[in-house]
């Protein structure tokens, strides 16, 4: 995968609307939505459609499904090896599974879909940082 291509793919989302479980550019979408969206784009093939999700699945069960699901369909590194065009997961807390997720941009920077907002580019901060657990790759 070209990283620019992910880096530019991913930036045409700005300004989509946050929508909990959706993921239609310039429409809405949630941040699973945004790198499924990116993958299909890039990659010309859509990722699986998850199972209906609440907004606090990651609350109700200590599964870690989302990094799982990422395991599946993307190449994991670690996570300081973090690059633009790389999928980041995090945690809210250190006891409870991956729940958020987003595409990095540069090794300081992404973007991601947020609760109450629209798809954003923002700083990979010092409180991101402590939050950050996994790290993935596009797989051509």
């Amino acid at each position: 995968m070209i990283r620019a291509a992910i880096v530019h793919t991913a930036r045409s989302w700005l300004g989509t609307p946050y929508i909990h479980q959706a993921s239609l550019k310039g429409v809405g979408c949630d941040c699973l939505g945004l790198v499924r969206g990116v993958y299909g784009e890039i990659t010309g093939r859509a990722l699986p459609e998850p199972p209906p999700y609440s907004a606090d699945w990651a609350e109700a069960s200590p599964a870690e499904t989302l990094v799982d699901a990422a395991r599946q369909w993307l190449r994991e590194i670690p996570p300081d090896q973090c690059q633009a065009g790389d999928v980041v997961l995090f945690r809210w807390r250190l006891n409870l599974p991956a729940k958020h997720c987003g595409i990095a941009t540069s090794a300081t920077t992404m973007i991601h879909a947020h609760d109450g907002a629209v798809v954003s580019e923002v700083a990979i901060g010092p409180w991101w940082r402590r939050h950050l657990s996994h790290a993935f790759q596009f797989v051509p």
